[in-house]
C-alpha cells in the first residue's frame, strides 16, 4: 500500500510541475504581445521594403525598354550589311575598269548609305593585318604559316569587316591568323 501511495504521490507532484510550466508560459504568452510601437516599427519596415522594391522594378523595367528600342532594328542591320558589303565590292571594280564619273557617283550613295546606317548606331570594327586576334570581336576563318615572327598568333588579313550595333557585336570580323 505504501508502494501505491508513493507512485500516486509522484504522480501528483509530476502534475503539479506541468500545471506550474504550463501557468508560466501563459503569462509569458500574454506578455509577448507587440506593442503599438512595435507593430508601427514592423509596418515600416514593410512599407520601406516594398517601396524599394518598386523602385528596382521601374529601374529594371525602363532598362528593357531601352533595351528593346535599342536592339528592335538589329534584324533589319544585319540584312543591310549584306548590301554594304556589295556597295564595297562595286566600289573596288568600278575604280579597277569603270569610269571616273561612275565611281563618284556610286561612292556619293554609298557614303549616304553608310552615314545612315551609322546615325542608327551601326559601326565597323577598326580591324587590321597585325592587330592582336581576340574571340570576343574576331571569327578565324584560317591558319596561316606566319609570314614573319611578329605575325604569329596576330591578325594576318582582313577578308570580311565585323560591326557593332550600339556596342553589341553583330557580326564578327572574319580574319586570317598566323600560327
Amino acid at each position: 500500500m505504501s508502494d501505491t501511495k508513493d507512485l500516486h504521490e509522484e504522480n501528483m507532484d509530476s502534475q503539479q510541475e506541468f500545471n506550474q510550466d504550463n501557468n508560466a508560459e501563459n503569462v509569458e504568452n500574454v506578455t509577448a504581445e507587440p506593442t503599438a510601437e512595435e507593430l508601427l516599427a514592423e509596418e515600416k519596415d514593410r512599407y520601406i521594403r516594398l517601396f524599394a522594391e518598386f523602385e528596382n522594378y521601374k529601374k529594371r523595367t525602363a532598362k528593357e525598354k531601352m533595351d528593346f528600342f535599342q536592339y528592335a532594328n538589329q534584324d533589319m542591320m544585319i540584312s543591310m550589311l549584306d548590301v554594304l558589303d556589295d556597295f564595297e565590292r562595286a566600289l573596288k571594280e568600278i575604280a579597277k575598269f569603270g569610269s571616273e564619273a561612275d565611281l563618284k557617283g556610286v561612292e556619293l550613295i554609298y557614303q549616304k548609305f553608310k552615314s545612315k546606317l551609322s546615325e542608327k548606331g551601326l559601326r565597323a570594327m577598326d580591324t587590321k593585318a597585325g592587330d592582336d586576334f581576340d574571340v570576343d570581336y574576331h571569327e578565324a576563318i584560317t591558319q596561316i604559316p606566319a609570314p614573319s615572327e611578329d605575325l604569329k598568333g596576330k591578325i594576318v588579313d582582313l577578308i570580311e569587316t565585323g560591326y557593332t550595333l550600339n556596342e553589341k557585336v553583330i557580326r564578327f570580323a572574319k580574319v586570317v591568323t598566323g600560327n
